[in-house]
């Protein structure tokens, strides 16, 4: 059958029509794909910091608590790559809390606070969490208290170890009587020997759906559920490197009075205390500043005063200045008139107060070797005072571990002796010495600070 003419004036009109029908499609199909489509969610990386090995002369710090900003998928697709340490992961030796009946209470509070809101209900996680604290209350990078391991920075809105501890878990989430009972006994039997075998000599551990920036400088040895553990690389992951001995000297925390009779006695205590040097301080007579520099102050201090108002007595006498120092001593015939201090004086110093809001820099230092402190970061530098060794003296310096030398300025004299030759001299080869070189002291590593 013969095609149909067009109609006239339109010629090829259906072919227009399909060619028209297909470039419209060809625009509203791809812009209702994207219409449609679901959101794309850019894949942030993982940026792993470089891996260090901490060598076994320097502590290796311990790094606050920050994650990835990573999704929970991501973070658990990345964790899953992390693969395990194929070295021993031997078990922990055995520990046995030691101290009267009021600290070992305050330990197990603490302790039964810490498996309880880190691990939940959960005897499994509970008993992990108990060994990664005890862990850490023996190695010297840790405080060297149950307590202090599992409140490290509590008092701080951020750079707590354990974020139940200063997020405010403790007030807003109280679990029942029968859960801490359970806990209780999970960290009664870990501080009277039991060991928790899989996670070794673990310090660290996280929860497999998030990504701290400090994993990539440790080693990945142990799984408990969604928990990870890990150790350091190196010789601070080794045993030898827990040989720590924990003190018994339990802090009184604040926070559990809430749950724990132990800790509400002590905390009734603390406050008591904190009464007295609050009164201490108040009346102490204010020392004037120096003429020479009205930002500083040489003051003595009364020996039978708490230590601790040494510290509220130095801000009150810096008062608003944005730089202040404070020397003191507690011994007046000892207390120095003047600036510069002689390194005798610095040796004798009993308390130390430098306040410098520039750098936003505040703190204290006591005299150790006078008044005892339990966070050893409050504690002078102890310096000797050792005289010139000389060719005819038999000095000899012995190892003097932990201290710093001091040594005075060399005393030079322009006195000429009377009967001085004014005639040249032949010159006599003197004979080869015998005296042994000064011995030469490295400085102290001074420990760093705590998850």
């Amino acid at each position: 059958m013969p095609d149909l003419p067009a109609p006239p004036g339109k010629p090829g009109f259906g072919l227009n029509l399909l060619l028209s029908l297909v470039a419209l499609l060809a625009i509203a199909l791809p812009l209702l794909i994207v219409l449609r489509a679901p959101p794309v969610i850019p894949h942030r990386p993982v940026r792993p910091l470089p891996q260090r090995v901490v060598p076994q002369a320097e502590i290796p710090p311990v790094e606050p608590v920050a994650f990835q900003d990573l999704d929970p998928d991501d973070a658990r697709a990345f964790n899953a790559t992390v693969p395990f340490s194929t070295g021993p992961n031997p078990a922990a030796r055995p520990f046995k809390f030691v101290g009267t009946d009021e600290q070992r209470a305050r330990a197990i509070d603490c302790l039964a606070a810490g498996v309880l809101y880190e691990a939940g209900d959960d005897p499994e996680g509970q008993r992990a969490v108990a060994q990664v604290v005890i862990n850490r209350a023996r190695h010297p990078a840790f405080p060297k208290t149950i307590c202090g391991v599992v409140f490290q920075g509590y008092e701080r809105p951020t750079g707590c170890q354990f974020t139940f501890t200063c997020d405010g878990a403790l007030a807003k989430h109280h679990w029942p009587d029968a859960a801490w009972v359970r806990a209780r006994a999970t960290a009664t039997a870990a501080l009277s020997g039991a060991v928790y075998r899989p996670v070794g000599y673990a310090t660290h551990y996280h929860t497999d759906w998030v990504v701290p920036y400090w994993q990539s400088s440790l080693d990945k040895i142990a799984a408990v559920h969604t928990h990870l553990f890990f150790r350091w690389t190196g010789w601070w992951g080794t045993p030898p490197a827990f040989g720590r001995h924990v003190s018994s000297d339990e802090p009184v925390i604040a926070p559990l009075a809430l749950y724990s009779d132990a800790h509400k006695t002590g905390a009734t205590l603390v406050e008591a205390s904190a009464t007295a040097v609050e009164a201490a301080a108040l009346g102490a007579a204010l020392p004037p500043a120096l003429t020479t520099d009205t930002n500083s102050f040489l003051m003595t201090l009364d020996p039978h005063m708490p230590p601790d108002a040494f510290a509220l007595l130095a801000a009150r006498t810096c008062g608003d200045r944005p730089y202040c120092k404070i020397m003191g001593w507690t011994s007046k015939a000892k207390t120095p008139g003047a600036l510069p201090l002689q390194p005798t004086q610095i040796a004798a110093m009993s308390f130390s107060y430098l306040r410098d809001r520039a750098h936003n820099y505040d703190k204290s230092l006591w005299n150790c070797g006078e008044f005892k402190r339990a966070d050893l970061s409050q504690c002078m530098k102890l310096q000797v005072f050792v005289p010139v060794a000389r060719q005819a003296d038999n000095f000899r310096l012995e190892s003097l571990p932990g201290t710093t030398r001091v040594l005075p300025p060399p005393v030079t004299s322009t006195i000429k002796p009377a009967d001085a030759p004014t005639t040249p001299r032949r010159k006599v080869d003197a004979p080869p010495s015998t005296a042994r070189p000064a011995a030469v002291i490295p400085p102290p590593v001074s420990p760093t600070q705590g998850r």
